[in-house]
């Protein structure tokens, strides 16, 4: 059965197109609550936009679920903290409308510009008044913008191409950042003084809430136009209505508001104020590049895969090419180093060598630490819950790389103490063979090995000698077990040995006692790398 992905609100064909093929494609009306509940029972994966509540209630009801995916940029209607406590993923697409709402950003101060709403509702009304519209020109006019995130530098570079002087306000940007876009980074008082237009383009946030209120009006210049498409709340509506009336501010754009949807407020009342219904991201292109983004994550994250725009996983970010491979590799190796630990791990460190540390490495600890859990804990392990399980249990999982040219082009370690104060690790590299990655096994425990890691693998550890290969092939062979590959490694001849092997199907814990007895094995481990 193929997993369930619950799509709660509309979404572009294309982005249905790529889930149809591997999973089971439902619909649901988002904001009929006892429809919506009903339905999480079964969803792995759950899609919405604006409308859809996924809270904690909507998450009880769905104990299967993997990742919530939000065909847009806010989360305000998906509950984060209650989705990462259960393991859930929350993705959002990041960057689907930068370039909607920084164009609707220019479009409204255009607007406000040359009142171009008012003139039009003027004349469809059968008036003809070209003087009382008379608007001024951008050209050598300075822009003020809030916030040169994503957004906020692509309204810059645009607006810039008016001939207008640009100048900024943003405590977390590098001035030399803001020298290469062409913007002098100020403080917001200067902002407010020396700007003709406001451009606002930063994230809702408890610093940003009311960010520009009552008391920075008051020290705008006077006749600046102000412009809002970010986040409603971040200008205080009512504040600017005051000001608007007072003749202080001679504009506005406004496309958000406090609280949504928004169809009566003070701001309505003005002719050169121009509002829109939170119109950003409503171009036919943003909202494709939104749902594809989305569909493309659920898909990661059904697979099992590391999901870049995973909003609630502690090694979030764009994963370098030469680090993916490593991804189901430090995964592997975590499962191992359980399986022959035999206990869970004091403390843990993910030693990465050779040219791929070159790159943004931090996730491959994220991905050890996932497969550590795997079989230790009831719930499901992901990427989100992976380091609260560690955290929990007290176990410190530390990341270390060396660029040392090692045998291997890459190798990654997963090192542990044992509360008794023993240690154990277990090592593997990914080779290119015939055109596909392969994981293998280069040690286990200071055992030299070189072994493919899939399916299922058996570790017994014995003094080595005669008779001991045939001794558990006769037993395996008498359990239905089919022995795939088969490896022995040993520190010196007669001295102590580990076998490791691959077998083809289920080995039951009789089996495996009945083996490891014997050959007198003083350990004997099993791990299952098939699903993952």
């Amino acid at each position: 059965m193929n997993p369930v992905v619950l799509i709660a609100e509309e979404l572009a064909p294309a982005a249905i197109d790529v889930l149809a093929h591997d999973f089971d494609v439902r619909h649901v009306d988002g904001t009929d609550r006892p429809a919506l509940l009903a339905a999480l029972a079964d969803a792995h994966a759950v899609i919405v936009r604006s409308a859809t509540q996924i809270d904690a209630e909507a998450l009880a009801a769905a104990p299967r679920l993997k990742v919530v995916a939000r065909a847009g940029v806010g989360l305000d209607n998906v509950e984060v903290p209650a989705a990462t406590a259960r393991g859930v993923m929350v993705v959002n697409a990041p960057t689907s409308n930068i370039v909607s709402a920084a164009e609707q950003a220019i479009a409204l101060l255009l607007a406000v510009a040359r009142n171009t709403a008012s003139a039009s509702a003027a004349l469809k009304a059968g008036e003809w008044k070209r003087s009382k519209y008379t608007g001024v020109e951008i050209q050598g006019k300075t822009v003020g913008v809030v916030g040169l995130g994503r957004i906020g530098v692509l309204f810059a570079q645009r607006i810039a191409a008016f001939g207008t002087r640009l100048i900024a306000y943003d405590p977390y940007i590098q001035p030399a950042r803001a020298a290469q876009l062409g913007v002098r980074l100020v403080g917001l008082e200067e902002l407010l003084r020396e700007s003709d237009f406001i451009s606002i383009h930063l994230p809702k946030t408890p610093e940003t809430l009311g960010l520009i209120g009552e008391k920075e009006l008051a020290i705008v210049k006077p006749g600046v136009r102000i412009v809002n498409a970010a986040r409603g709340g971040l200008v205080d509506e009512q504040a600017l209505a005051d000001a608007l009336a007072e003749g202080r501010v001679g504009g506005a754009g406004v496309d958000v508001y406090a609280k949504e949807p928004c169809t009566s407020s003070p701001l309505f009342a003005f002719d050169n104020v121009v509002a829109t219904p939170h119109l950003g991201a409503s171009t036919a292109e943003a909202q494709d590049k939104a749902g594809l983004a989305v569909a493309r994550s659920v898909k990661l994250a059904l697979q099992g895969e590391f999901v870049p725009d995973a909003v609630n996983v502690q090694a979030g970010g764009v994963v370098a090419e030469e680090v993916r491979p490593l991804l189901p590799l430090a995964e592997r190796l975590g499962k191992v180093f359980t399986a022959v630990a035999g206990v869970v791990a004091a403390s843990v460190t993910v030693e990465v060598r050779g040219e791929v540390v070159a790159n943004e490495v931090s996730v491959l600890k994220l991905a050890a630490t996932k497969g550590l859990f795997a079989s230790v804990v009831e719930e499901q392990v992901t990427y989100v819950n992976a380091p609260h399980l560690a955290a929990e249990r007290g176990v410190e999982v530390e990341l270390v790389t060396h660029p040392d040219t090692v045998e291997q082009a890459n190798l990654v370690t997963v090192r542990g103490v044992l509360p008794d104060g023993g240690t154990v690790s277990v090592s593997g590299t990914v080779v290119s063979t015939a055109g596909r990655d392969v994981i293998r096994l280069t040690e286990v425990d200071g055992f030299d090995l070189e072994l493919t890691a899939d399916g299922i693998l058996l570790f017994f550890r014995y003094t080595d000698r005669p008779g001991v290969v045939g001794s558990i092939g006769s037993i395996l062979g008498e359990a239905g077990v089919n022995i795939a590959a088969m490896q022995v490694a040993r520190r010196s001849a007669g001295g102590e040995a580990l076998m490791a092997l691959t077998v083809d199907s289920a080995v039951g814990a009789e089996s495996l006692s009945t083996a490891a007895s014997s050959i007198g094995a003083t350990a004997a481990s099993v791990v299952d790398l098939r699903d993952e």
